[in-house]
Parts: structure tokens; C-alpha cells; sequence
């Protein structure tokens, strides 16, 4: 008997988690949606298979290669992504035998019942018989004659639901079938497989404690588990400190900071969560956060909170350090302009106070009595100057402090963000407070706030950390402009 695999679907419905990889390597509790398949097919005896690959089919060799590990004989067939399987089949070279063909989809999952929907499809006849689990095409058939109709497997048609026809299917009432056609659908199945609702399904590491399980070379306390399940990768760390509650699902190579509380999330793998976070209902990974209740997608721009491991893990352990590097290196390039700047306050009207105090919220966080996270307020000295440039001059201190950043939004007071309560206004609230940025760059004290905020906003949505390097540019040529010496009404 033959075997081919499709793995070449593109999964646009599940972005943007298939933005840099395919639905067939989407992590399910540990393994990938196709190693959970290859596992299928080795314990119902399968030894050779062709894997129909599509754009990312570099990725799918490098991972399972020739599939020795399951004791199986793997070729791949590339193609442009999710073609007809009829077309793909007339593509393949043919065979000299008439043995039956098996066709199955790499980038689902479903109760692992191959073996029994074999032995069933062997006492029936006809030129395609379609498994259907619990009334739902279970993406796999058996076929006999290459005139066969293979709609039910083509991608379009099975995410649509359309029914097989009974004169070809094989009823399996008690499985389950996991097309993963949505976020929701993604994050549901984790779960399940997590908390064993997916009967028969291999998941990675032992039983730990009461509802947790612990990959390889991970390290995680029972403690954390307050109540529900946990399944927790291999090559994982969660800080003694964090709490799991419900079911939580913590793929490989992730690192759960202090005090992060999850409830029903899937985290996958390479995912940085930062001190004191609070995910619910969520789908973490990288910079991405996903709230399947609420179908909603943030990219969250603060290294802080949520981060890709394999992109930032230098930058964000070096992180404070280089900004307190570049705030000492300002304020030692700036030691010309506090002679003046304080000449400039005193030749003000300013009842003879050379500095006032401002207080601002910084880039602190604690944590509150009710749990919440929250951002401490610091004390921002000011020159009694009129210039712009003079006046603020010494929040260079609170870059070398940690209460700003050297690059962010613009720093406000407690009362302000109070007022903040529209989403799009919060928007601004998931970066940092920096000394540098295009509000603090293009607009006065004078410019309402709504514009300011604006700005704020597009930048959060918009920011990279190549740009920061362009606004210090643009912050470099605007000393030589009249703006930041006029004094402002």
C-alpha cells in the first residue's frame, strides 16, 4: 500500500501564526501537527510515505528529514501549496502495482485510529472509502481506482464541512477530528490534547505532579499549578513564582517570568512572558498575542512583556544595560547646555527655584494589591527654562535611573493615563516611556493631546528598532533648528 501525506496546505486562516512556518509545524502539547501523524502512521505498521510539501518545504525536511526516527521511509513531492490532490496524484510518478493508495492530511489532527480504519475500509468495497469521525471527514481515505472522487481531502472543500457521501465513508461515531481552521480551533485543540481529550494521542513527558506534565530538561514547580492542567515542553523554564490555573499549555524552549499568571493559554515555543503578565484566553507567541475569546490580534512592542527568544535574547539581557549606556553617553554630550540651561532659569520668573519637580510615570512596575500590574510614578526634575530643550534636559537622569527608556512614548503624568479609557488610546500604554520619540521630536507643549496621542499610537503600531535609530537622526538635526530654543506660550 502506498502512502502520501499532505502537508502543503498555506493556512491563511491561522495567521498570523503561519506567517514564517505551515500548519503542518504548528506545535500541538509538544510535537508538531505532522509528528503527530508520522506517530499515526507508525504504530498502525506504515513503513514508507510521500510527504506533499508546499512554500515551506525546507523547514519539513529539516525537521524530520528521512523519518528514520519513526522507523519510516519518507520522500517529499513539493508543490505550490495546496493543490488539488487529484492533480497531485497525476503529478507523482505512477506505479507498477494496483495496490490500494492511502491519503491523508499531515496538517490535521485526529483520534489516532488508523489501524482500525484500515482493517474496516479492507472489508468494504468501492473505489474510495473516506474515514469520518463523529460525523466530520476525518482528512484521510483509502483509494482503489485513480478515477476516484478525492474532494472530501482537498483542503477547501473539508474546511467548508461539506458532507462525504455515504456510499463512501467509513463511520468512526466516537473520534474526533481536528481540522484547525481557525485560532480558536488551534487553541482548543492544545488544550485537548493537553488535558487527554484527544484519545490515543502521544503527548511528550511525565507526570510530574496531579495535572502537570514536564518535558525534557525543563524546569517547573508544582506549585505553580493552582488548579486544572498543565503541560509544560521541553527545554522550558517558569519561574517558581508564576501561577497556571485551568488548563495551560507551554510549549518548547519558553520562559515564564515572576509572577505571570496564564489561564487557558497556549504558549508556543520560543516565547518570552515577562514579569507580572496576566494572559487569559490567549495564544502567545513572540511579540504576538492572540485573544481567541474576543478575536483579537496585538503585537505587543515592549521586550518586557512578550518577546521572541531566538531573535531578542542578547538585546533583551543587554537591554538596561545599553540604555543606561546611551543615556550616560547623552548626558556627557550634553554638558554644554547645563551651564546654560541653568542660566536660563535663573534669568526666568521662577520665584527663585532653579529646578521643579514633575511627576511622570515610568517604565517601573509593581504589583498591586488586587494583583494588577502597575506603573510606578518618578520624579522628573526640570530647568525653569522657557526652551523646550533646556527644560527637559534632565530626564537624561531617568534614562540612567530606568525610569524612561531612551527611545519611546512621551512620558505622562498618572492622572493623564487615568483619562485614557477609548482601546485605541490604551494602545499607547503597551510601549515604554522614553526620553526620545516622535512626539517628544514634531510636537509643543501647545499641541492638543488627541494629536499627540495619535502619534503615540502609530508609533507603538508601527515601531521597529530600526526607526529608533532615525529618530536619533532627526532629534541630532533639530539642534539646529529654531524649534527646541523658542520658548513655548
Amino acid at each position: 500500500m502506498r502512502t502520501i501525506i499532505l502537508a502543503d496546505r498555506l493556512g491563511h486562516e491561522l495567521f498570523p501564526l503561519t506567517d514564517r512556518t505551515c500548519p503542518a509545524l504548528l506545535p500541538i502539547a509538544g510535537k508538531s501537527v505532522l509528528e503527530h501523524n508520522l506517530d499515526m502512521l507508525a504504530n498502525a505498521g506504515i513503513k514508507r510515505a510521500v510527504v506533499v510539501i508546499g512554500p515551506f518545504a525546507d523547514q519539513v525536511r529539516t525537521q524530520f528529514e528521512y523519518g528514520r526516527r519513526w522507523g519510516l521511509e519518507l520522500d517529499y513531492w513539493p508543490t505550490r501549496g495546496e493543490e488539488n490532490p487529484q492533480a497531485v496524484l497525476a503529478q507523482l510518478p505512477r506505479q507498477q502495482d494496483n495496490d490500494p493508495l492511502l491519503l491523508i492530511r499531515g496538517d490535521m489532527i485526529r483520534t489516532p485510529c488508523l489501524a482500525e480504519f484500515l482493517q474496516q475500509a479492507a472489508a468494504l468495497v468501492g473505489p474510495v472509502l473516506h474515514g469520518v469521525f463523529d460525523g466530520q471527514a476525518a482528512g484521510l481515505c483509502l483509494c482503489r481506482s485513480q478515477q476516484a472522487d478525492l474532494s472530501p481531502l482537498h483542503w477547501p472543500t473539508l474546511a467548508q464541512g461539506l458532507p462525504v457521501p455515504y456510499a463512501s465513508a467509513v463511520e468512526f461515531p466516537g473520534a474526533k477530528a481536528h481540522h484547525l481552521d481557525s485560532l480558536a480551533a488551534f487553541h482548543k485543540t492544545s488544550l485537548d490534547a493537553a488535558a487527554g481529550r484527544i484519545s490515543g494521542l502521544l503527548v511528550p513527558g511525565r507526570q510530574t505532579a496531579l495535572g502537570l506534565t514536564q518535558g525534557r530538561n525543563s524546569k517547573v514547580s508544582s506549585r505553580s499549578l493552582k488548579f486544572g492542567i498543565a503541560f509544560v515542553g521541553s527545554g522550558s523554564e517558569v519561574h517558581p513564582t508564576a501561577e497556571f490555573s485551568h488548563e495551560v499549555v507551554i510549549n518548547d524552549q519558553v520562559f515564564i517570568d515572576r509572577h505571570a499568571k496564564l489561564s487557558d493559554t497556549v504558549v508556543l515555543p520560543n516565547t518570552y512572558v515577562g514579569e507580572l503578565v496576566s494572559l487569559s484566553n490567549s495564544i502567545a507567541r513572540g511579540n504576538d498575542l492572540i485573544r481567541v475569546d474576543i478575536n483579537t490580534h496585538i503585537r505587543v512592542t515592549d521586550s518586557f512583556l512578550l518577546t521572541d527568544l531566538r531573535q531578542t535574547t542578547l538585546s533583551n539581557g543587554l537591554l538596561p544595560l545599553l540604555n543606561r549606556l546611551g543615556g550616560l553617553l547623552l548626558l556627557l554630550l550634553s554638558l554644554p547646555l547645563w551651564p546654560l540651561a541653568a542660566l536660563a532659569a535663573a534669568r526666568g520668573n521662577n520665584a527663585g527655584r532653579l529646578l521643579r519637580p514633575r511627576k511622570l510615570r515610568g517604565n517601573r512596575i509593581v504589583l498591586t494589591e488586587l494583583g494588577e500590574r502597575h506603573r510606578t510614578e518618578f520624579t522628573a526634575w526640570e530647568w525653569a527654562a522657557s526652551s523646550p530643550l533646556l527644560r527637559t534636559l534632565p530626564r537624561i537622569l531617568a534614562v540612567l535611573s530606568g525610569d524612561l527608556r531612551l527611545f519611546g512614548v512621551e512620558p505622562v503624568t498618572l492622572e493623564q493615563a487615568s483619562h485614557r479609557t477609548e482601546e485605541w488610546e490604551c494602545f499607547a500604554d503597551s510601549a515604554p516611556a522614553g526620553l526620545i520619540g516622535p512626539t517628544q521630536l514634531r510636537h509643543s507643549q501647545n499641541t492638543p493631546e488627541e494629536e499627540r496621542l495619535l502619534t503615540d499610537a502609530y508609533y507603538v503600531g508601527q515601531h521597529n528598532r530600526g526607526k529608533n535609530w532615525l529618530y536619533l537622526w532627526e532629534g541630532f538635526l533639530t539642534l539646529f533648528s529654531s524649534r527646541p530654543w523658542i520658548p513655548e506660550e
